[in-house]
């Protein structure tokens, strides 16, 4: 069954239609579009929203603004829990405003076991920006998603892109050693490390230490601040030989080095030429992923019998079906083809 959107009637407004069929579901306002491209607080907020509870609302306004972005400097900020990332995010914002650009900054935060929104504790850092029309900030939670980021981070740094903010800054949830999704949403990823958590090499395995465009190491004023720097570079030492990401010692709650933060930001995003390449790679994998989530869903809703999942589910975890034979069996189905293989290969 096919779906597309298509401007319906003389009102102007977007709406979902079903080919072959009677009009349907949800419509959500062009204007809302336009409020956004303006730059509306509101109409960003809702924007957000709509993407974030993963509505066809959303989806359609995405449609619409998707068009209108590319523009936007998206930076990452990451790192484990405890390196000051969103004081870093806070100054790094002063710092970009007094160069006259105006920010968004999307603040991934853990998900409350209670109300499934986002835990707000850190976003007290950025309250001196609250009353600034040039920054919006917008919290999200994970909502169970790994990888540092909630599942429409993505979607809505296209949003503040289309809005004509000039930075997008996404601070991550603390991550680990794998959680690196960041790489696949920022133009450039900032890796914010802390001396003094104990064990220096621990926090610089391979997946947070391959990301880093620029290594950031904060609370500087601390003891073992030269000696996690020299840590740092040793390991690059062990890495293909390759461009070396920069290290920045900063004092995000007073400002030192921040600076030269932004600096360098800038100019790596002026001198970088592989930005295509990069934007190129990270579509594809945004693409892949929107595709796997729609085919599943159609799998779900449109093919599958009621409970058919579950029953599957049960069998393949009893080893009653191979799971290969079990997705070649539904795909199959959904596609009107012959199962590709009997079994596993």
């Amino acid at each position: 069954m096919l779906w597309f959107l298509g401007r319906w009637g003389a009102t102007g407004r977007w709406a979902w239609r079903k080919s072959g069929h009677d009009l349907v579901y949800t419509t959500v306002s062009a204007g809302l579009a336009d409020q956004v491209r303006a730059g509306d607080p509101r109409a960003i907020a809702r924007a957000i929203s709509l993407v974030e509870n993963e509505s066809p609302q959303g989806a359609a306004i995405l449609r619409v603004l998707y068009p209108h972005s590319g523009r936007a400097f998206v930076v990452g900020v990451t790192g484990p829990p405890g390196a000051g990332k969103s004081t870093l995010v806070a100054a790094l914002t002063a710092e970009i405003r007094r160069v006259a650009l105006t920010v968004g900054v999307i603040a991934v935060d853990p998900t409350s076991p209670f109300t499934g929104g986002a835990v707000l504790g850190d976003r007290f850092r950025m309250q001196a920006h609250a009353g600034d029309a040039g920054v919006f900030i917008r919290s999200m939670a994970t909502r169970g998603h790994l990888g540092g980021l909630s599942r429409a981070t993505r979607d809505a740094a296209i949003i503040l892109d289309a809005a004509g903010r000039d930075v997008v800054l996404i601070e991550t949830v603390g991550v680990g050693q794998d959680e690196v999704d960041i790489v696949r949403t920022a133009d450039l990823t900032v890796v914010t490390l802390v001396p003094g958590t104990g064990d220096d090499v621990q926090a610089l395995k391979a997946g947070i230490m391959e990301i880093a465009d620029i290594f950031v190491v904060n609370k500087a004023d601390r003891e073992g601040a030269d000696r996690l720097v020299a840590v740092i570079e040793a390991n690059l030492t062990l890495g293909p030989p390759v461009e070396r990401p920069p290290i920045v010692k900063t004092v995000a709650t007073t400002g030192e080095g921040v600076s030269a933060l932004w600096q360098l930001l800038a100019e790596r995003r002026l001198k970088d030429g592989d930005q295509i390449a990069r934007r190129r790679m990270r579509t594809e994998f945004h693409l892949r992923e929107l595709v796997a989530a729609r085919w599943l869903a159609y799998l779900q809703q449109r093919v599958l019998g009621p409970g058919e999942w579950r029953e599957t589910l049960d069998k393949v975890t009893a080893r009653e079906v191979d799971p290969y034979t079990a997705a070649d069996a539904w795909i199959a189905r959904a596609t009107g083809a012959t199962s590709a293989s009997g079994g596993r290969d």
